[in-house]
């Protein structure tokens, strides 16, 4: 096992474990390197620091609320990483006040250098007296007619604030103070409008070349005083705030679930602030208005630069003519397999075949569908839908093979985080399209991604199955690494119809044959893998383990883990997220080593290998090693039986742990250290990947 830097040998944690919440700070700040790091594209580092503020919103409507929820309850037992709710709610917001510095840092520095490629984001002031008057008239013809001004006084209640929307808070002072407006201030509130660009392109000067931009906040500001006449403007801020944006869904006595689930997002809107956002020398009197009606004790972030740092993603993909300053194109190419072949499922009858997004084209999984909808022996179509895309076209495949009389049923887990509105949009096109829609089974989501077609073929029936760690989603299959396994495996066909048997009826728990299913059966069986490698190295003979995940914090898992290391199984891990397993510590994880790879696409596949003693076994699978994804949620492992299919992942993951240009090692102390080349030729595993002869070949090796 490839050594990286580790602490010192007599290093001894005060806890075996480390804080999840912690860890994914950790995680973010990765994230945020890439935007620090200058041999990485500038449009790119923009992209990065967005994704960065995206990512830190969730944390906090989620995690923080959640822990701020248990405060509130007055709980105080600690977690089995040693905090309690209020002890961790300090660490993290002291983490996260010097994470946001940080953010803020890298944005001066980015606009800095967005300035010699010629693009600016201006201030007022910075403009000339053409432009500010073209700015002027942009306000008159498209933002003033959108604008609402909302006064906050006894007779005009504090209005309802939108989480994660930039509100401008406005102090003001009568012109002329008479009896009924005494000499004192007042405070309204003014949204900025989501609705319109929040960066407007300006007039340039002349025939300069130079790409200015003005902050629609900024325009508002300027153009406060039309809201407000009679009135001086004395202050003039923008503010955020993030409300708790958890669903809590009584799944056992509600009626509809659909409803309900309608019901419970009219209420998020209404989650209780979690944090406040606060531009720089915000006025006294709009402030403590702020803190006294949001009732936030702390939360509050003050911030030297635009709120939202999220509008940084649309900014820089707004941008033509710069392709220099971002990466190199990627053209996913269509699998080899299926081109070779006059149909796909004619392929998968004589082979299976996995493909590997987004280096190959997620247009294959289209292209299954699209055959099976059109297919008139295809019989029956079911499938599972997490996320998907806004213009999805599997949903539309799905719905021409209901309107064309085949049997569609469709899984929709309606509860998808932040997709919840969209899902349920899906589920009723489905609906009303003839399919047979379920929404799982109560208490769990369906996070397993399964694709059954049952064709009639020769008098009998044929069952084809796409197995993926990824969501059915066309747009993130461009940026998320995922593997897809198509196969007509007659032990993967039956599992398949049993899962969805069990998701859309009342079927017992099934001995399954191929598939280890969540919530009953994954764990077990990951626990039995792992007891065999423990086996097998106290017998001396080869016990490995590699693992590749987003995350990893159930607390059992990671102490079988240890159990394993300490049995002398070499463990290599690949988690790109939350790792609170802590690797390298003497007598308890020597054996474990943890990298995690930030790169330009989210590694977002799940894979396992392990030696079973000398010929690798290997699985793929939709699950985390999270407790949610373990024991709440219907999730799949399926395993791979093609010999090349397998080398070829293998393959991937021990490219994925050569990485010495991407890849970071988790120290035992929680911190990530860069992994050192030492003299080495740099290996980038991303673009080792996109050279998919590279890896392909391994397989048809492995098959000769």
């Amino acid at each position: 096992m490839k050594k990286g830097t580790r602490q010192s040998p007599s290093y001894r944690p005060v806890n075996r474990y480390l804080n999840r919440d912690l860890s994914w700070i950790e995680f973010n700040r990765r994230v945020l390197e890439e935007a620090e790091d200058a041999a990485t594209p500038l449009l790119e580092r923009l992209q990065f620091l967005a994704i960065t503020a995206s990512n830190l919103d969730e944390f906090m409507g989620v995690r923080v609320a959640g822990l701020k929820d248990q405060r509130k309850a007055g709980m105080n037992k600690t977690d089995f990483t040693g905090y309690t709710p209020q002890g961790l709610i300090k660490r993290v917001m002291k983490r996260t006040e010097r994470f946001i510095r940080d953010q803020y840092r890298t944005y001066r520095e980015l606009m800095r250098l967005m300035a010699r490629e010629g693009v600016f984001i201006a201030s007022w002031e910075e403009l000339s007296t053409a432009q500010r008057e073209a700015m002027k008239q942009y306000f008159q013809d498209i933002v003033y007619p959108v604008l609402t001004p909302m006064a906050v006084d006894v007779s005009r209640p504090f209005p309802l604030v939108h989480s994660r929307e930039v509100y401008l808070a406005v102090v003001l002072r009568p012109l002329a103070p008479n009896a009924r407006h005494e000499e004192r201030t007042y405070c309204a509130i003014v949204q900025v409008p989501s609705i319109l660009p929040r960066t407007i392109p300006v007039p340039g000067r002349g025939n300069s070349r130079k790409m200015t931009f003005l902050m629609l906040e900024e325009l508002i500001k300027e153009q406060i005083g039309l809201l407000f006449s009679g009135y001086a403007t004395e202050a003039v801020h923008a503010f955020r705030i993030t409300r708790n944006s958890d669903l809590t869904l009584n799944e056992e006595e509600a009626e509809d679930l659909l409803q309900e689930l309608e019901k419970e997002l009219r209420r998020r809107r209404r989650g209780f602030p979690v944090r406040l956002e606060i531009e720089k020398g915000m006025h006294p009197s709009a402030l403590e208005m702020l803190k006294d009606e949001l009732e936030l004790d702390d939360g509050v972030f003050e911030i030297e630069g635009p709120l939202d740092l999220s509008f940084l993603s649309k900014f820089a993909g707004s941008l033509t003519n710069f392709d220099h300053l971002r990466y190199p194109k990627v053209e996913p190419a269509y699998p080899v397999e299926f081109e070779e072949g006059e149909d796909i499922m004619g392929v998968i009858r004589e082979r299976d075949v996995l493909v590997y997004h987004p280096y190959e084209s997620f247009e294959a999984v289209h292209d299954f569908l699209i055959e099976a909808a059109a297919d008139p022996e295809v019989l029956a179509i079911k499938m599972t839908l997490y996320r998907v895309d806004a213009h999805s076209v599997l949903v539309q495949a799905l719905v021409k093979a209901a309107e064309s009389g085949k049997q569609v049923t469709v899984v929709v887990e309606i509860k998808a985080r932040f997709d919840e509105e969209r899902n349920i949009a899906w589920a009723r096109q489905l609906e009303k399209a003839g399919c047979h829609v379920v929404y799982g089974l109560a208490g769990l989501k369906t996070h397993a991604k399964v694709t059954l077609v049952v064709r009639r073929e020769a008098g009998a029936l044929r069952r084809y199955v796409h197995v993926g760690t990824g969501n059915y989603n066309e747009s993130t299959a461009k940026l998320y690494t995922d593997a897809g396994l198509f196969t007509c495996h007659p032990d993967i066909g039956a599992d398949a119809s049993a899962l969805f048997n069990e998701m859309t009826g009342y079927s017992t728990p099934h001995d399954w044959r191929a598939f280890a299913v969540a919530p009953d059966a994954l764990k077990p069986k990951l626990f039995d893998l792992i007891d065999r490698e423990i086996r097998f190295a106290r017998e001396g003979r080869d016990a490995r383990i590699i693992a590749k995940m987003n995350s990893l914090s159930n607390q059992q898992m990671i102490d079988k883990l240890y159990e394993a290391s300490q049995a002398g199984v070499c463990i290599e891990l690949i988690v790109r997220g939350v790792c609170c397993l802590r690797p390298g510590v003497p007598g308890l994880s020597e054996n474990i080593r943890v990298v995690s790879i930030v790169d330009r696409f989210l590694e977002h596949s799940r894979i396992l290998a392990v030696s079973a003693g000398g010929e690798d076994e290997v699985y793929i699978s939709s699950a985390d090693w999270m407790t949610r994804n373990l024991t709440r949620r219907v999730e799949v492992m399926c395993p791979v039986y093609d010999s090349g299919l397998r080398a070829m992942l293998v393959n991937l993951l021990r490219m994925n742990l050569l990485d010495n240009v991407k890849a970071r090692e988790l120290t035992p102390g929680g911190g990530y250290a860069r992994v050192e080349g030492g003299g080495q030729t740099p290996l980038r595993s991303q673009f080792e990947l996109a050279d998919i002869p590279l890896w392909k070949t391994v397989a048809s090796a492995a098959e000769d």
